[in-house]
């Protein structure tokens, strides 16, 4: 992320403007709230002109959009690394950690998601793909007889809610790191036996998952 003193310069390949004034927007969104976010403090932060803004944006609806549309894009290619497996739970739990590093790598991003109100209906739709897939996650620990609640989306929005909470007290630094990731397998473990699980399968799972996203 550019600093407050860097310049661009007209040899500044615009792809790179484009993104740090993206990052500068999401810096200033999560450290002091929407508020304060103007089309010349974002250009100063990164060290061009008002005019960029509207050249890569055409104003500040359009760029807290991108914002938001770059965050979840980030998350969405997370979670895509993620492989669907012959154990759909260990698959969720795997699902879970990525959506956890890539909160804790890119907080300024993460909270111009989920801790500030879109701006409009077209901004409320972006990124709702990532939500999609946990529900199809869910589906599939229902169609595998691991789940035997029949409503995908009620079962994906408590693991949201669940992980999303957790992640939240991470970035507040209520909890380490370590803390986080128990809390993460314990809770996250428990909410799978609230879906119709046997503890024994979920342990395993749990297991798997972790080892796959290298925390073994």
């Amino acid at each position: 992320m550019l600093c407050k003193t860097s310049k661009m310069s007209p040899r500044t390949p615009p792809a790179a403007v484009r993104s740090a004034l993206i990052d500068a927007a999401a810096r200033v969104i999560s450290e002091q709230g929407a508020e304060a976010l103007t089309l010349r403090r974002v250009a100063a932060d990164v060290g061009t002109s008002t005019m960029a803004v509207y050249t890569h944006f055409g104003g500040m609806d359009e760029l807290r959009r991108s914002v938001r549309a770059e965050a979840f894009t980030g998350l969405g290619r997370g979670l895509d690394q993620v492989a669907s497996t012959g154990d759909p739970v260990a698959d969720l739990a795997a699902m879970g950690w990525a959506y956890y590093e890539y909160a804790v790598e890119n907080p300024h991003l993460y909270r111009t998601m989920f801790m500030e109100a879109p701006i409009d209906d077209v901004d409320l739709t972006i990124g709702l793909n990532t939500f999609t897939r946990l529900v199809d996650g869910v589906q599939r620990c229902i169609d595998a007889g691991r789940f035997d609640d029949d409503d995908p989306f009620r079962g994906a929005a408590q693991l949201w809610a669940l992980t999303h909470g957790i992640v939240a007290l991470r970035l507040a630094a209520l909890l380490d790191h370590d803390q986080a990731l128990a809390c993460l397998a314990d809770a996250g473990g428990n909410l799978f036996v609230g879906l119709g699980d046997a503890r024994a399968r979920v342990k395993r799972s749990i297991i798997s998952g972790r080892r796959r996203a290298g925390l073994a």
